[in-house]
């Protein structure tokens, strides 16, 4: 990969892969992209049957990696995902037995439907790419990316996600349902037939690469403090001029909001063929980067009042450079 139009080329087969399957979702597949050129794990709220778990699987069916699906049930245990020891008794010796995690892509589908103590154990992996067996550590490959999705309206048998476990995520995604007219396409594509199959039309060794040049766009000092200042403002709203926003957040968003907020601000100008970043690139990424990074109060709660719409408060009320 040795310029930035062999990436975008690359990102473009990629795409068109994709669509040989999805219909429509354009932010979700955009999203996903800039998770796969970040390194950043991306977490999919929707309901049930909006292609979450087919994105993903597709995504990684276009890429010649290593893929793995954990489907979360009550009854998970961390030996599941992490793996765990095992005796030979040939050689009277343990050894460690790898789990489903040590994939280049894994698909935690319905992640909030396990208990915290299985959730916890996607931290170490998701934080420092390695896991920790019976005492020995081993790395995971590269690139190493975990791709979550959960429901928002089943509460029976879910288990919320920790701050901790939430905050490892680059971006939490909220998945909507499609309009009439892609709907009608949709139900075309998929009641006719089995789906079409999918190429590899991409290395793990290129998807690398083209990380690397995603820190070459131009970041200006003036959109560094931009960013920098919205992210602020989550902790000090009355400090820009938000003072209505006091009493409706318990907690703001810590520094890794800010460098989430300029890591997906190059990747999100990148995929538009620009080599610098505008204040555009970031009020469009923001919501995604910093929604699961809020703390709403009793009190916004009581008025309905959703962490997407402090974000949209707060980038409505900081000055754009």
């Amino acid at each position: 990969m040795k310029d930035t139009a062999a990436a975008r080329e690359l990102v473009q087969r990629i795409t068109r892969e994709l669509h040989k399957r999805v219909v429509g979702q354009e932010d979700m597949i955009e999203r996903l992209l800039i998770g796969l050129l970040t390194g950043g794990h991306v977490l999919l709220e929707g309901v049930p049957g909006l292609a979450k778990t087919l994105t993903v699987r597709s995504l990684a069916e276009s890429i010649d990696a290593s893929f793995e699906r954990i489907q979360f049930t009550p009854d998970l245990l961390p030996a599941d995902v992490v793996g765990t020891m095992i005796y030979n008794q040939r050689t009277g010796e343990f050894a460690a037995r790898r789990g489903p995690v040590f994939a280049n892509i894994v698909l935690a589908d319905e992640i909030n439907r396990a208990p915290p103590k299985v959730q916890s154990a996607l931290l170490e992996a998701m934080q420092e790419h390695q896991v920790t067996i019976g005492g020995e550590t081993f790395a995971l490959p590269e690139p190493f990316l975990v791709l979550a999705t959960q429901n928002p309206i089943e509460q029976e048998g879910t288990y919320p996600l920790p701050e901790a476990q939430i905050d490892r995520f680059m971006l939490k995604l909220r998945v909507t349902y499609p309009p009439k007219s892609i709907e009608r396409e949709i139900m075309r594509k998929v009641a006719g037939g089995a789906l079409p199959p999918l190429g590899h039309v991409a290395s793990a060794g290129e998807v690398l690469e083209a990380r690397g040049l995603i820190g070459t766009v131009y970041l200006d000092e003036k959109i560094e403090e931009y960013i920098v200042e919205v992210v602020h403002a989550t902790r000090e709203p009355r400090e820009h001029g938000l003072a209505d926003l006091v009493p409706l957040i318990e907690y703001g968003a810590s520094p890794r909001a800010s460098i989430y907020l300029a890591v997906c601000s190059r990747a999100h100008a990148f995929l538009r063929g620009r080599e610098y970043v505008l204040p555009e690139d970031v009020k469009a990424i923001g919501p995604d980067v910093l929604r699961h990074r809020i703390i709403t109060s009793f009190e916004a709660d009581a008025e309905e009042i959703s962490a997407d719409d402090v974000v949209a408060r707060i980038f409505g009320g900081v000055p754009v450079p």
